[in-house]
């Protein structure tokens, strides 16, 4: 496809961005401990940590997970909310020549058992909050390293001290665990520090994440991230978000609210890696659906840069405490993740003056592939343009390009993209074309000046409130379910997450309740993978091949 939409692009942002520019992200961050070291990175409950600090801190953790005898290219997990362990973690893991996986805190031991022994990582960097859900899998899995941090190990002894004692004996927040061999965080540090760290040569093709996307089998699948990779996309970000930033006043730090996780790639790149570019600071939110502490911490700051996914812009615009905040600073906002509704749109618009910027990505594109000019006033309803240096075209089912105006899978092909699925050549060839382009499973519109639309989803995916949702993973955990004989899963449209999960179930067993299916997949799914709705009919529609036919289970 020509690329009509590079006309559409604001002044200054150029067509094309060069990921030479650092041969990985070891080298971009080594650049921005040097050049923003006293400036802070990140702020966390009334604490500040510069740039310094968390070269100073990352240095010794890489150097102990070096003593640890890990062999260059291990797997290293992070198992953390949104901390500053969680950035001095990442930098260790890097620096130290190892890959990061990263892990949601929220998963159940089914779910983290399944990503350990597919990532095959070695070692695990901890909350101790989850650390009973490592335990129960510890035996089975080949993960033998643990480090264990607490919610106060950076906040300085005597309110780290307070912090950690409300989080485990006023909240409860920690059940009891007990891995053989766990080290404490600030004990790694202690020893790392009085320990050299060799820097070998990490180059763009080397692997630096692995990121864990559900998968149409419904196993959950890493794309392989490569130093290359990210470094384009914040390239790419950071090359599209100038006209917005320009507005901030000269001299000033950019300051980013960061209340996506950092475990998911949009938080990971467009807050923790395009901040340590530009010099930017993230006020850490650790559990942003806890609106009220939210808005109290955002009540604290002055910032200009707010990316977040449709339900959380909604939710915040909607609560009594917004206009404790001082919205008048924000540049911009960028909506990624799942749809930005228009309702949201409107709302955040009248309530802030800054409006929503639609984004596209994914797991597999670093993840971001497409956005809105970040200079525009309105909301457009379209996933916007492609980034610099991003081909966007539409594919019919045999892979050949559509004619304008016709819907066709969205395809992708830029720097940005995976290497493919870690260990799964069979599902890697069918998401890559032989040209390189990476098949979304999302079917779009483009019109005349190059504006992608989403109108449908190939794959049955759900997407609730940003976080891809498999129905076949759903279905295999409840198909385990004594007296279940078979389900299916499907989306349904839901007011708050846009999408919400709703089950449809034959019983073997009349006995089988609605309470019954809900604490068994408590047990078993990550909370936005639980089913809103549960519903049980004596059978499920099939076509002659016995194939379910999920589309007729939706109304």
């Amino acid at each position: 496809m020509e690329k009509i939409w590079l006309k559409q692009y604001p002044a200054g942002v150029p067509a094309e961005v060069s990921a030479e520019l650092y041969p990985s992200l070891v080298a971009l961050l080594e650049e921005s401990f040097g050049k923003y070291r006293e400036l802070p990175a990140y702020k966390f409950m009334g604490r500040t940590v510069s740039f310094g600090e968390v070269d100073e801190l990352s240095r010794a953790f890489a150097a102990y997970l070096q003593s640890l005898g890990l062999a260059r290219g291990d797997r290293v997990a992070i198992m953390m909310p949104n901390v500053p362990q969680y950035p001095v973690a990442v930098a260790a893991i890097l620096r130290a020549g190892y890959v990061i996986v990263n892990v949601n805190p929220l998963y159940t031991p089914r779910e983290l058992e399944h990503q350990l022994k597919d990532s095959g990582a070695k070692a695990i960097v901890i909350l101790e909050t989850f650390a009973a859900t490592l335990q129960k899998v510890y035996e089975a899995v080949p993960t033998k390293k643990v480090i264990v941090a607490a919610m106060g190990d950076m906040l300085g002894l005597i309110k780290g001290a307070i912090v950690n004692h409300v989080v485990r004996k006023v909240k409860k927040m920690v059940p009891a665990w007990d891995i053989p061999g766990a080290v404490r965080f600030p004990d790694a540090l202690a020893r790392g520090r009085n320990k050299p760290l060799a820097t070998g040569k990490i180059g763009p093709d080397d692997i630096a994440v692995l990121q864990y996307t559900g998968g149409t089998t419904g196993v959950s699948k890493g794309a392989i991230l490569l130093h290359r990779n990210l470094v384009a996309n914040v390239l790419q970000s950071e090359a599209w978000y100038q006209p917005a930033l320009k507005r901030i006043p000269a001299g000033e730090q950019v300051v980013t609210v960061c209340a996506l996780p950092l475990y998911h790639i949009f938080g990971f790149t467009a807050n923790m890696m395009l901040s340590m570019r530009t010099g930017g600071c993230n006020i850490l939110i650790p559990n942003a659906r806890d609106f009220p502490s939210t808005l109290k911490e955002l009540s604290k700051h002055r910032f200009h840069s707010f990316p977040a996914v449709n339900t959380l812009f909604n939710a915040l615009a909607n609560h009594p405490d917004f206009d404790k905040v001082d919205w008048s600073h924000l540049k911009i906002s960028i909506g990624g993740g799942m749809a930005v509704q228009h309702a949201t749109a409107k709302l955040w618009l009248e309530k802030t003056g800054c409006p929503i910027c639609e984004g596209y990505g994914l797991s597999e594109t670093s993840p971001s592939a497409t956005c809105n000019p970040v200079d525009t006033d309105a909301y457009s309803g379209a996933i916007g343009l492609p980034l610099p240096s991003t081909e966007v075209c539409l594919l019919d089912d045999d892979g050949r390009e559509v004619p304008p105006g016709v819907a066709g899978e969205i395809a992708i092909k830029g720097p940005q993209v995976m290497a493919g699925y870690w260990q799964r050549p069979d599902e890697t060839a069918k998401v890559m074309t032989a040209d390189g382009f990476f098949r979304t499973g999302d079917v779009g519109l483009v019109d005349e000046r190059g504006y992608f639309r989403i109108v449908d989803r190939k794959k049955d995916m759900i997407l609730v409130s940003g976080f891809n949702v498999y129905p076949n993973e759903v279905e295999d955990v409840i198909t385990q379910m004594p007296g279940v004989l078979e389900c299916a899963a499907v989306g349904v449209p839901d007011a708050k997450a846009g999408e919400a999960v709703k089950v449809v179930i034959v019983k073997k067993d009349p006995a089988v309740t609605e309470a019954d299916v809900r604490a068994y997949c408590e047990a078993n799914l990550t909370g936005y993978k639980r089913p809103k709705v549960v519903e049980f009919r004596t059978d499920l529609p099939k076509t002659p091949v016995g194939k379910i036919l999920r589309r007729e289970l939706r109304g």
